[in-house]
């Protein structure tokens, strides 16, 4: 399988599409606007407590305040508070004063915020997720540091692995290495990508990860919240962090500055990939070139087709999501209704799957399948949708279809869904939803003609109109176009234009340039 990834850098926004076998499968959009953004780390300010809630509302400096939950501070809380309020008053280095807090204390997970924080209290915490709607940021102050092989976390003194690392020689491998390498009053996490690395690149980026964390500390020691402390690396780069295998073919990048940026990454994580990044010089547009453009106008709007004339409805609400399969002309089509129902919802099954990682959606998705009576296709049907949702990064889960043919998934929702407006004004009424009565086409027709030969002074004008309204204009023997080149004096050229709309009227001189412009 093809894996390409198509970036195109603009002044306002950095796109990112991955494409697997020239196929439109993930969009991503990371605007330059300084933006709040998962993974970004705040030193803020507690602005109210919510007993009943067990919660706080955080000033990060966004408009709408964040939310913390007592249970999303970390067992470690109380230590990284001690570091915040004594990092500036201590006569230590910040290094040595880091290494010597004490992790004993740990947080009550029956307790109360109430006792904890306090308004106007500085609070170290990281957007878990985004703004969305009326809410702002969910934040956490478990503190963690994303990297390629492994995540960081400050204030622990564990070391997990990921499970999905099955051999249990290389698991201890892992460990005792990490251990080796690891200074106090930190954690890590070891990904999946580890696996089998050797001892040099471990090291390197667990140095890389800890000079994150430190370069923050000099803000922390003259704390002015709400500021930033420090960021995830780029989108461009996050989505390379977790996306990039063996299985990649191209990365296709227009602009220079990104192009040296995500192959200078790609050199530090994965140096025998170096090559796959290219920088791309063409005339066109880079999306327009690799045929992405056409396909997110086919997959952003409300109806998207499938296959043989099946489609899906997507409807976006503030609780859920809804998708709605039809069979379309498909219903017509054969005398088994059972298989036809099976086929089309088969079909539909991977095109949803497509478009939850597509347009991002997140929180409570329902999909509407068409009615099966065969209980056996209902199982194929669910475990197709498990199957295909196994290559989705985000955690989701996966419910049986009801009798009435209903199927509800839950996928994690970190950030607002991606929406793309694939419409376009509509030339004949401008958007009202209403055109102009036709039986007054013909006196607004003459009111600008006779605009341009008295005032403008022209005496030879071409009507560029639809072939129903050349046909109106023209039709008998003293036809309309005949009692306006009477009446006026002027030479009138009627042409007829497929691309125009109903009613539409475009005026032209006589060597065919727009005079209404």
């Amino acid at each position: 399988m093809d894996k390409d990834l198509i970036i195109d850098v603009s002044s306002t926004e950095v796109s990112i599409a991955l494409l697997e076998n020239h196929r439109l499968i993930e969009l991503n959009k990371e605007q330059n606007n300084g933006s709040f953004s998962v993974g970004d780390v705040y030193l803020g300010r507690v602005k109210r407590i919510m007993p009943a809630l067990n919660a706080a509302f955080v000033d990060i400096g966004d408009e709408k305040d964040a939310f913390i939950h007592y249970l999303d501070l970390g067992l470690s809380f109380k230590a990284l508070d001690y570091f915040l309020r004594h990092i500036g008053q201590n006569k230590k280095t910040y290094k040595d004063f880091f290494s010597t807090v004490k992790l004993g204390d740990i947080l009550e997970k029956e307790g109360k915020i109430s006792d904890i924080l306090k308004p106007g209290q500085s609070i170290i915490a990281q957007i878990v997720k985004e703004p969305i709607s009326t809410k702002g940021s969910r934040l956490t102050s478990e503190i963690s540091i994303a990297g390629r092989n492994m995540v960081l976390i400050p204030f622990s003194d564990k070391v997990s692995i990921s499970q999905k690392i099955v051999s249990k020689e290389e698991k201890k491998r892992l460990e005792r290495l990490v251990y080796s390498i690891l200074p106090p009053n930190y954690g890590v996490i070891i990904r999946t990508a580890a696996e089998g690395k050797k001892a040099a690149v471990l090291d390197g980026e667990l140095k890389s990860l800890i000079k994150k964390w430190e370069d923050s500390w000099q803000k922390m020691a003259k704390p002015a919240p709400p500021q930033l402390l420090f960021t995830e690396n780029s989108r461009t780069t996050t989505i390379l962090r977790d996306l990039l295998n063996d299985s990649f073919s191209n990365i296709y990048i227009n602009d220079e500055n990104i192009f040296n940026e995500v192959k200078d990454y790609i050199t530090v994580i994965s140096p025998e990939q170096e090559k796959i990044v290219k920088y791309y010089k063409g005339g066109e547009p880079i999306f327009d070139h690799f045929d992405v453009s056409k396909q997110i106008r086919g997959a952003f709007g409300k109806v998207v087709p499938i296959k043989q004339g099946a489609y899906l409805v997507i409807e976006h609400t503030e609780a859920l999501h809804v998708i709605d399969v039809n069979s379309g002309i498909r219903a017509k089509s054969g005398s088994d209704q059972e298989q036809n129902a099976f086929d089309v919802n088969m079909s539909a099954a991977d095109e949803i799957s497509r478009q939850l990682r597509l347009r991002d959606m997140g929180g409570i998705i329902i999909v509407d399948f068409i009615d099966m009576d065969s209980n056996e296709n209902r199982g194929k049907l669910f475990k197709h949708m498990q199957t295909l949702m196994e290559k989705d990064r985000a955690k989701h889960n996966i419910l049986p279809i009801t009798k009435f043919g209903l199927m509800q998934i839950t996928r994690q929702r970190v950030r607002p869904a991606t929406e793309i407006n694939t419409t376009e004004v509509c030339p004949s009424c401008n958007g009202t939803g209403k055109v102009s009565s036709t039986l007054i086409v013909d006196e607004t027709i003459e009111r600008e003609l006779a605009f341009y030969v008295k005032e403008k002074g022209l005496k030879h004008i071409v009507l560029k109109v639809s072939p129903i309204l050349k046909a109106y204009l023209t039709k008998g023997i003293i036809s309309f176009s005949l009692k306006w080149r009477l009446k006026y004096k002027c030479r009138i050229d009627i042409v007829s234009s497929t691309s125009n709309s109903l009613l539409e009227v475009i005026w032209l001189d006589k060597n065919g340039e727009r005079i209404d412009s």
